[in-house]
């Protein structure tokens, strides 16, 4: 007789997604493996999340005000009861095998602290064009970086319960890069694998100023953490990418050039724009095979964008590590692993 797998939990940290909650709890009410327990943790939603997730016939626990994404995995961890820990964003939907494909790579990788998958190149919902232009990122970023990461893919990621309970909670004192403290945590101790055997849909930021904002915040608020191991995460943070936001910002400074020195002006903002495709041409190839030139267009666009946005909160952020103690500090005071016998 086969004995049972392990027990999975599936751990989905909520705020104001109802509009996506109900394509994709069916989604996980759906999955073939059938030992899943669904650990819904709405983090004080100001929409109808509470009430859709019910209808559904999902269990909710909330947290008692908003806390950000790290306090709602963590009582969602406590809370669960699996072998194995299936941490889900409520806006991304799974295909119904991905629970048991998550239960064999585990199996087959015992070695593995963490597995995480990508994100599919079309959005969830198709709400704007800018959501199409950063679901192609994002998924691309992914599959070109699948192996060895440093960086927890926090969206779709499962790890063995023994494995979060040595590590420790996420740190509840960071909302917008718990993921990357988590990833530096767990691949001291164990390989974090990114692979494209499980994937899911997400409905990614629509609105263009949102984006550019978080994208802004993230990048700051990472600069302590770089300064400190003063390497970039193993992984989609390749050098030639963050030359990429360098060159965008460069050539943005550099436009004004032909207006004080004449068509010989022209030259510096073209070179650098030439640099910045370069830095990623392998996307953009990508893109234009996917989606045409049309489309190619409007997502260098955006790209041009979100690296402004990084340039620019990698220059706010090392301003703030220069003049500020507390800014410097931001990782400090967080879980520390337990000690394994040796």
């Amino acid at each position: 007789m086969t004995s049972p797998g392990p027990t999975v939990s599936v751990i989905v940290p909520n705020y104001n997604h109802a509009d996506s909650l109900p394509l994709t709890l069916p989604a996980l009410l759906a999955q073939t493996y059938a030992a899943t327990e669904i650990v819904f943790v709405d983090d004080h939603s100001t929409d109808d999340s509470v009430r859709v997730a019910r209808s559904l016939g999902v269990p909710v626990l909330s947290t008692p005000r908003n806390s950000g994404p790290s306090v709602a995995r963590n009582i969602g961890a406590a809370r669960a009861r699996g072998e194995i820990l299936l941490f889900v964003d409520s806006d991304v939907e799974l295909p119904p095998d991905t629970v048991d494909r998550v239960v064999r790579l585990l199996r087959d990788d015992p070695a593995a602290g963490a597995i995480c998958g990508t994100l599919d190149d079309t959005p969830l919902v198709r709400d704007s064009l800018v959501q199409e232009c950063r679901c192609l990122q994002a998924h691309y970023w992914r599959i070109s970086s699948l192996g060895d990461v440093s960086f927890l893919f926090s969206a779709l990621c499962a790890m063995p319960a023994r494995v979060f309970a040595e590590l420790g909670p996420f740190h509840e004192g960071l909302r917008q890069t718990e993921e990357v403290e988590y990833g530096e945590r767990l691949s001291a101790r164990y390989p974090i694998r990114l692979t494209d055997a499980i994937h899911g849909r997400h409905r990614d930021d629509h609105l263009l100023w949102p984006l550019l904002r978080k994208v802004f915040h993230r990048c700051r608020l990472r600069m302590p953490l770089y300064a400190r191991r003063r390497r970039a995460a193993q992984g989609f943070e390749t050098a030639a990418r963050m030359w990429g936001s360098v060159t965008a910002f460069l050539a943005t400074l550099a436009l004004p050039l032909p207006l004080l020195v004449g068509p010989v002006g022209l030259v510096p903002p073209l070179a650098l724009a030439v640099a910045f495709v370069a830095s990623d041409a392998g996307m953009y190839r990508f893109v234009l095979r996917r989606r045409g030139p049309g489309l190619l267009l409007a997502f260098l666009g955006v790209q041009w964008l979100l690296n402004l946005a990084i340039a620019t909160g990698a220059a706010v952020g090392a301003v703030q590590w220069l003049t500020s103690r507390s800014f410097r500090g931001l990782y400090d005071g967080g879980p520390q692993p337990r000690r394994v016998p040796a």
